[in-house]
């Protein structure tokens, strides 16, 4: 590799530990009381040379939505591998009980993220953090669509509606139990799920 490739590659690789740094900062402090110093910190960068990647907050909240994405199309990618919609359904349940922890501490990733943006008097970080959840709202519909289901869209928001509400109530609770009882109730719900039925 020539010198410019190598610094090519190192500057991308620094690029992706800020963003995933900001990802993991702004879901543990929220968009306000986040610093770039912080960010940098977690990142193990020097401070300026966030700046050289990022101008403003704004640019680093939106570089934390697209790793949002990513993280969950990778997801949703190894859920695929499932043959049985069904069984991909559940297991995106199992991993949002997996979290419980977490979301005691911090909430929903996205969720909190658009509850705080939504705050805000400018820009249109808000409108991109509802991109991240319709994707999962859409991901969710093509599933309960491939099982047959009528009304793949209700039921799909149904299913992302009781993980923020579980989410939110084990962070405001501090209660990881609120997740594993919901989370074991969506899957008997889920399991009940027939062609022609299927009410919570």
């Amino acid at each position: 590799m020539t010198n410019s490739a190598n610094r090519r590659a190192r500057a991308s690789q620094k690029r992706q530990r800020l963003t995933a740094a900001a990802a993991r900062v702004l879901h543990e402090q929220g968009v306000e009381r986040t610093t770039l110093a912080d960010i940098a910190r977690e990142a193990d960068v020097p401070v300026g040379n966030v700046y050289y990647y990022f101008k403003t907050k704004d640019e680093l909240v939106q570089a934390a939505l697209s790793e949002h994405t990513a993280r969950l199309d990778e997801f949703t990618g190894r859920l695929e591998q499932l043959a049985d919609p069904r069984d991909r359904l559940k297991a995106l349940v199992e991993a949002w009980v997996d979290q419980r922890d977490i979301a005691v501490r911090h909430g929903c990733p996205t969720g909190t993220l658009a509850v705080e943006l939504d705050k805000r008097a400018e820009g249109t970080l808000d409108a991109e953090v509802g991109a991240v959840i319709r994707r999962l709202l859409n991901w969710a519909e093509g599933q309960f669509r491939e099982l047959g289901l009528s009304h793949p869209d209700d039921l799909a928001l149904t299913l992302v509606s009781a993980y923020q509400g579980m989410s939110l109530l084990a962070n405001a609770l501090r209660d990881p139990d609120i997740m594993t009882r919901e989370g074991a109730r969506l899957l008997r719900w889920l399991d009940s799920l027939h062609a022609h039925g299927g009410h919570l």
